[in-house]
């Protein structure tokens, strides 16, 4: 008889064989796609995909059931890794540390695709540099009642204030409704500089279109407003590196465009079975950032002057990191209100 989920199959990747189990198992049920859909396609573009996270520690987003069962992030070196799947230890805000996969060859995404890896979210570090991003990252997040238009929009004054400060940003859809804008910075600031130049730019974005951007961390006070979210610049916080398969009923995927692209698309064009051969006619566009790193001297600048002359200092850090130093109170404005 045979099995339920089809007999085990193998793949040749470089140098490497990787056994598939259970190939016709269904992950995305909406469309039908397979789990042996989802490895050949991370076959397919493990090449940009190696250029976009290589050397960095990187979380596996598990959803072994598929998209319909339950997720998790798998933060350490799944049990029974083969010795080829590379480490790199990395310090959490607790002050806990942890070996996270470290990709160094395309056969590491199949194999992490056979365990139910969707997504992969790599920190913006790489080895041995683990604690000086070079990456600077902005999360331009819609909320409910907006859409992907809005996000492209908002993303539109990043490039501007981004070019202001003498940086080139790569736009890429988060594989939902939002917009990632990546810059590749040289790695000389630790995670604190970095979340400051975030929250510095978010500012300024702000300031220009008020009615459409907002860094408020605190929901009640974003008035359906776009959300940079400079938290994700935070240690251990990360975002769906570019070439991710996203937990979405369609199987869409973070996919990297030029500027000039980013308004004339729609992220449900970007799926596991379309973006192979969108990589074949386009190549990787982001391919070009790493010929470049670029210098924070100007964010900071402009969030030590906001801080000087505006009163403008840190903002909150997420519920799961320490207090940290010159950070307010986490408390939500009308909760603080109540309190006095």
């Amino acid at each position: 008889m045979a099995p339920k989920n089809g007999a085990p199959i193998e793949y040749e990747v470089g140098p490497r064989t990787i056994r598939l189990s259970s190939p016709d198992k269904v992950y995305f049920p909406e469309r039908g796609i397979t789990k042996r859909q989802v490895v050949e396609y991370y076959i397919a573009v493990g090449e940009p995909l190696l250029r976009a996270i290589g050397e960095r520690p990187t979380t596996l987003k598990r959803y072994v059931d598929g998209v319909t069962g339950e997720w998790f992030y798998a933060k350490r070196v799944p049990k029974g890794a083969p010795d080829w799947v590379e480490k790199a230890e990395i310090t959490f805000p607790s002050g806990r540390k942890a070996e996270e996969i470290c990709p160094t060859e395309p056969a590491v995404f199949a194999w992490a695709a056979n365990l139910g890896t969707f997504d992969f979210h790599p920190w913006p570090v790489r080895r041995p540099r683990v604690d000086h991003p070079d990456e600077l990252r902005i999360d331009v997040d819609p909320p409910d009642q907006a859409g992907f238009d809005d996000a492209v929009a908002v993303a539109g004054t990043v490039r501007e204030v981004l070019d202001d400060a003498g940086l080139v940003g790569y736009p890429k859809t988060s594989g939902g409704r939002g917009v990632h804008v990546l810059v590749r910075i040289r790695p000389e600031w630790d995670f604190v500089d970095v979340r400051h130049a975030v929250i510095a730019l978010g500012r300024e974005v702000e300031r220009r279109i008020p009615e459409r951007a907002t860094i408020a961390w605190w929901k009640e006070e974003r008035g359906g407003r776009v959300f940079l979210d400079y938290n994700q610049a935070a240690r251990d916080r990360t975002v769906a590196s570019t070439w991710s398969v996203r937990g979405t009923p369609r199987a869409t995927v973070s996919t990297p465009l030029t500027w000039e692209q980013l308004t004339d698309v729609h992220p449900d064009d970007f799926d596991v079975l379309t973006v192979p051969d969108w990589y074949t006619e386009n190549g990787d566009l982001h391919a070009p950032m790493d010929d470049k790193a670029f210098g924070l001297e100007s964010l900071l600048e402009w969030y030590a002057r906001d801080e000087r002359d505006h009163g403008l200092g840190d903002m909150p850090y997420p519920p799961d990191h320490p207090k940290m130093a010159g950070e307010p109170k986490r408390v939500q404005p009308s909760k603080a209100r109540a309190d006095t």
